[in-house]
């Protein structure tokens, strides 16, 4: 993904600023301390005094503890680019130039990005209440997703095709993320999802609905 720019309707206004500022600061001392002393041994409230919040203040931002592992403040960003997509454009080709140029321009603002999307998939794989937690976070993705396709090309969200591509793309976007652990993350991440899009493309037969 030269760095995509996210659509001028994506950027957030000056209150959502703030409140990601404050997701990401919880998030920063999360992962800060998860590192120092392991997930398990680290509290919500040793996370809300780091980053200078307060518990209440962290639930209100994330439900568990599970939640700063499994979510973040880009996916409004992705759903706004997705609708920005030419209404007639196959879903595969949609996706891929939303979200990995999304995650390009991530990348691009620096390197704490990519360090903590690696850290967040090394704490999915091995920390067994991240897991569970992750089968209802993907279930709510991919129902937001399905809704945001269907949307731009004026169907019904429980349109089992558009269903059926949603947890084709989720499920192959989870196996590329996996590879990407595995090998060390040496490959480049964007490139790797875009090239997932292309695998599971042909594997539809290039129809990409």
């Amino acid at each position: 993904m030269a760095p995509a720019t996210t659509p001028a309707a994506a950027q957030p206004s000056l209150r959502e600023r703030k409140k990601i500022k404050t997701r990401q600061a919880i998030r920063h001392a999360a992962y800060r301390l998860f590192g120092q002393q392991g997930y398990d041994a680290t509290t919500v409230e040793q996370i809300a005094a780091a980053a200078e919040v307060s518990p209440s203040t962290f639930f209100r931002y994330f439900p568990t503890k599970e939640d700063v592992v499994l979510t973040d403040e880009y996916e409004p960003l992705m759903e706004a680019a997705l609708l920005e997509r030419p209404a007639d454009e196959p879903v595969l080709e949609s996706l891929r130039h939303a979200t990995v140029g999304l995650l390009r321009q991530m990348f691009a603002e620096g390197g704490r990005d990519r360090e903590e999307i690696l850290q967040r998939l090394r704490l999915s794989r091995e920390v067994p209440a991240i897991r569970a937690r992750m089968s209802e976070n993907l279930s709510d993705s991919c129902q937001t997703m399905a809704a945001v396709l269907a949307k731009r090309r004026g169907r019904d969200p429980k349109d089992l095709e558009i269903r059926v591509m949603v947890g084709a793309v989720v499920g192959a976007w989870q196996e590329a993320l996996m590879h990407w652990v595995e090998n060390d993350s040496q490959e480049d991440l964007p490139d790797l999802l875009g090239r997932t899009l292309a695998i599971l493309a042909d594997g539809l037969g290039g129809s990409g609905a």
